[in-house]
């Protein structure tokens, strides 16, 4: 679906199966066509192959990609993917990336998607990818070990320190590999950057789905100014509801609830309600399309027999994450233009592992951050 979406934003097909060409092996081709999902054109991309061998060790397609004939970046590019995927699979295994033996990605059509994903951004010039939230689906998938939760481990691995949410459907929304791809090249999560757009395209997933458009949109263009770009935020919905008769653990949960299922932010204010009795106004962030979503969830977890909406503009900040390591565990921190934060709850995790005080590991996760800059 993401090279499908480079390809319907402009990457050329032929340009980018000349760059694939520098593998070294054949036995593939691209099958381009046009499909339509909820109505919207998108391209259908699928790798037809001849050789089905999928049983390659992680360090073998590291090692032929470093050594192919493809650009340099491409190659970077498509090596860092493969790294994050054998990491993620080491660790759930208890191995070495070395010791990493590939079953569904090391066959030739999961080596083209992602070499082909990589070629493509080289041939559209793109130098940064920051990414929206990621959604997961639930349920169970099939895998080559069996029956596997969705989203799958190798999944949530890689989605660490990746803002990511939850939808009730039984689909693998996100797969190994696409979270490698964000985790390995995303510069960025949130909402989109400001630029001057170029060109967008959309990637059709095979599945045809009653609840959503099976698609991954791209948009391409040029850094714009954030100055000029600041005049018109970035369109929100706020979701609200008043309610005096539940629980502080019930608010807490509307909130995480909320987060849970793709709000922005959540939070509750306390004030007096009607006849003088003290109350909460539980709020929600959210895009313009969630506001059934977040509705359906403070109706559900509240039991409230009405909740308002209205649409407001926000100006978020752009930030990326880092990772630094604190007393042998990873500590995530969030980085701003003119800040950088540790996240809290890894901080936390650490001080009960550790037996430092919150803001011992705090102090000391930031000067790990400093000393990378």
């Amino acid at each position: 679906m993401a090279l499908g979406a480079l390809l319907d934003a402009g990457a050329s097909a032929s340009e980018v199966e000349a760059l694939l060409r520098s593998l070294p092996f054949d036995g593939w081709k691209l099958h381009v066509e046009s499909a339509l999902r909820g109505g919207i054109a998108a391209t259908n991309l699928s790798v037809e192959v001849t050789d089905h061998s999928h049983h390659r060790t992680a360090r073998s397609i590291i090692d032929m990609i470093a050594g192919s004939e493809l650009p340099e970046r491409v190659r970077a590019r498509s090596v860092a993917v493969f790294e994050a995927l054998a990491a993620a699979e080491a660790n759930l295994h208890g191995t070495t990336i070395d010791d990493v033996h590939f079953h569904e990605v090391g066959g030739h059509d999961a080596i083209v998607d992602v070499v082909g994903f990589a070629c493509a951004l080289e041939v559209l010039g793109i130098d940064e990818i920051a990414c929206s939230p990621v959604a997961v689906g639930l349920g169970m998938v099939r895998s080559a070990h069996g029956a596997i939760p969705n989203p799958a481990p190798a999944t949530v691995r890689l989605l660490e320190g990746i803002p990511s949410y939850g939808v009730d459907l039984g689909l693998e929304l996100t797969t190994p590999t696409g979270a490698a791809i964000l985790q390995a090249l995303a510069g960025s999560f949130g909402a989109m950057p400001a630029m001057q757009v170029e060109a967008s395209g959309f990637g059709a997933g095979d599945a045809v789905l009653e609840q959503r458009p099976n698609l991954l949109q791209v948009v391409v263009g040029q850094t714009a100014d954030v100055g000029a770009a600041a005049a018109t935020g970035q369109p929100v919905a706020l979701v609200e509801t008043n309610v005096d008769d539940v629980t502080g653990e019930v608010l807490a949960d509307t909130v995480a609830a909320l987060l849970e299922g793709g709000a922005f932010d959540a939070w509750m204010t306390p004030i007096v309600g009607k006849k003088g009795r003290p109350a909460h106004v539980v709020s929600a962030l959210g895009d313009l399309a969630q506001v059934g979503d977040l509705t359906a969830i403070l109706t559900r977890y509240t039991g409230t027999f009405g909740v308002r909406s209205q649409q407001l503009e926000r100006w978020p900040v752009e930030r990326s994450f880092a990772e630094v390591v604190v007393e042998g565990e990873k500590i995530r921190i969030k980085v701003g233009p003119h800040r950088a934060k540790v996240e809290h709850d890894d901080a936390a995790r650490v001080a009960t592992t550790s037996g430092l005080t919150v803001q011992q590991v705090i102090s000391q996760a930031e000067e790990a951050y400093r000393r990378t800059q």
